[in-house]
């Protein structure tokens, strides 16, 4: 088995209210990565500049991440400059410079293009497609989206979502994806757009799944500190799909476990900035938190 990861792969300047930590590791295909390795082998696609930190491939590459469809380009990589709220409940975007990322456009080398999953991370619809497109024995396809291109590129969206299996955005994009407030009745309709299921992603509140006329609702763990929140949602997203690479059946059942790893590995990546807490976490670390989310939510 093995997860095939479309994204970005950026630098992050990140301001909180105790502290700034300047040009870190972020990019959603990054979080994704780094945390379905936990689970399978994974593919990373993205691009890259001259100024990107060889570190940063050496640590990729000894959690196993195979990088031959990472392209370094010339020009300066991905950077987004952030700061959020003193309880981080908003934050706000100081600078975005694309640099090489404009110009993405992913190719799969050959070897990628048999995997059995594969995630698109938030990038252009029409380049999900073309993804989608070259993937040839995928039994699961995934994608993330934002407003961003709900609002400017619907019928592209509309391409994209007739593509995948799954897609995973917080509860704003659901309800702006499906023009309608109440959030059962948005991610209904979500559902008649392509995918056979739904995941919403509610950020400390948690996540809700949805597969046809079933809801299954997780609680976030709750925590004493969190530190940077900066790609929770992609680790999810990452904890999810890896797990779901693995067995034997995609089905309700195991996309809810799924949903519980996702959440698990996500309360790692807010205990630090970057990928920290992420990387020092192991396995079992996620299974014993997974098994604190039963303790949680069983009555």
């Amino acid at each position: 088995m093995s997860l095939v990861v479309v994204g970005s792969v950026a630098l992050d300047t990140v301001e909180t209210r105790t502290e700034t930590r300047e040009r870190i590791l972020g990019g959603a295909a990054c979080f994704v990565s780094v945390t379905a390795s936990h689970f399978t082998d994974v593919k990373l696609v993205g691009v890259i500049g001259q100024d990107f930190p060889r570190e940063h491939l050496q640590m990729l590459e000894g959690r196993g991440v195979d990088l031959e469809g990472l392209e370094c380009s010339e020009g300066q990589t991905f950077f987004w400059h952030g700061r959020y709220a003193d309880d981080f409940s908003t934050r706000t975007s100081l600078s975005t410079e694309l640099g090489v990322f404009a110009d993405f456009h992913p190719d799969l080398p050959p070897a990628y293009r048999e995997a059995q999953t594969l995630f698109l991370a938030n990038i252009h619809p029409a380049l999900q497609s073309h993804v989608c497109r070259q993937m040839s024995h995928a039994r699961l396809i995934a994608a993330d989206t934002m407003d961003f291109w709900i609002e400017g590129e619907p019928k592209a969206l509309r391409e994209m979502l007739g593509l995948v299996h799954l897609l995973t955005i917080n509860d704003e994009e659901v309800r702006l994806l499906a023009g309608e407030h109440n959030m059962v009745k948005a991610a209904r309709a979500v559902l008649t757009m392509g995918p056979r299921a739904l995941v919403v992603k509610r950020g400390e509140h948690g996540a809700l799944l949805f597969t046809g006329d079933e809801i299954f609702a997780l609680p976030a763990l709750p925590l004493s500190r969190v530190v940077d929140p900066t790609g929770a949602g992609d680790t999810f997203a990452g904890g999810m799909m890896g797990y779901l690479d693995g067995v034997d059946t995609v089905d309700p059942a195991s996309m809810r476990i799924g949903v519980a790893y996702g959440t698990a590995a996500a309360s790692f990546t807010v205990s630090d900035f970057s990928l920290d807490g992420l990387c020092r976490a192991t396995r079992t670390d996620l299974d014993e938190r997974v098994e604190n989310l039963r303790r949680l939510t069983r009555f």
